[in-house]
């Protein structure tokens, strides 16, 4: 079979042999459908006839499962189990946006995050919105970021499993963000990636925000960068690579990737991506590449 689809359902259970074989009688010579995970992910192998639209046809069969919490993947059979995964962290590998939980310490969480969302949405450009809300928090003492990572900021459901099973399985994982080094280095350590990059909050003295970010700003085009020198560093094909993300600034590096992810992703991001995830956790992104689950590495 050249092409397989991957279906996971966003709850336990969703996810049912009625609704696999919804989908399987819109595939051209597909296979008998493989479980991944009982109720919540199966694989449907298949293999056109000619030439596919695989992101029309995706749409077609999530069109097909209606209402149901589902999502659907489809890609070419090979090279599923990817060498080289880049995420985004904010609302990606981690439920919330730091910067917002920064500008609550000065009162202006709403303001700051209307900006983050517009940028996100790419209705904005990314570099100018991130100065202006950087300045926003000038003076803010450095502590503020250990209240931040210990009382707000809490991991995506799947997370921990993403990123150690692919480690276990001799891929390089990264963490690549337009947020802060202060954050990135240490949810990157949480998380269990091999690497992380960020852009840099300039300190005053030591222990107050300066209200800059140091240039140059990473950011779309140092995401993308990012994968393709990791790409080349470890000398694999593009279709050997994975990126995840829900914002604009993510696009050129899930357009670059091999698959690339659009993970409860802004509109715009969800349409250009060649997968998306709307409903599940990000263990989603272990199920499109064939691990079943008694292969997850959890810890």
């Amino acid at each position: 079979m050249t092409h397989v689809v991957t279906l996971i359902a966003g709850r336990p259970g969703a996810l049912d042999a009625a609704l696999l074989g919804r989908v399987r009688a819109l595939l051209a010579r597909a296979a008998e459908p493989a479980w991944l995970a009982d109720g919540v992910a199966a694989d449907i192998p298949f293999s056109p006839e000619s030439a596919i639209d695989q992101r029309a046809l995706a749409a077609s069969l999530r069109a097909a499962l209606g209402q149901h919490p589902v999502d659907v993947v489809m890609q070419p059979a090979a090279h599923r189990r990817k060498k080289l995964f880049l995420a985004d962290m904010d609302s990606t590998m981690i439920g919330q946006e730091c910067i917002d939980e920064l500008a609550d310490y000065v009162g202006l969480k709403a303001h700051v995050a209307a900006i983050t969302e517009r940028a996100m949405r790419g209705e904005i450009a990314f570099e100018p919105a991130l100065r202006e809300r950087v300045a926003l928090l000038e003076g803010l003492p450095v502590s503020v970021i250990d209240e931040v990572l210990r009382d707000r900021v809490r991991l995506t459901p799947g997370a921990r499993a993403l990123v150690n099973t692919m480690r276990a399985n001799g891929a390089h994982t990264c963490l690549v963000s337009g947020g802060f080094t202060l954050f990135t280095d240490r949810v990157a350590a949480m998380i269990g990636f091999d690497a992380s990059r960020g852009n840099t909050l300039t300190v005053l003295d030591g222990h107050k925000l300066e209200g800059r970010v140091a240039e140059p700003i990473f950011g779309r085009d140092g995401k993308r960068a990012a994968l393709l020198e990791l790409r080349q560093e470890f000398g694999l094909k593009p279709e050997e690579t994975m990126a995840a993300g829900d914002g604009a600034n993510d696009l050129d590096m899930i357009v670059e990737a091999g698959l690339g992810v659009a993970y409860h992703a802004k509109p715009k991001v969800a349409e250009a991506a060649a997968a998306r995830i709307d409903h599940a956790d990000l263990t989603a992104l272990l199920y499109v590449q064939g691990y079943r689950r008694d292969e997850f590495v959890e810890n």
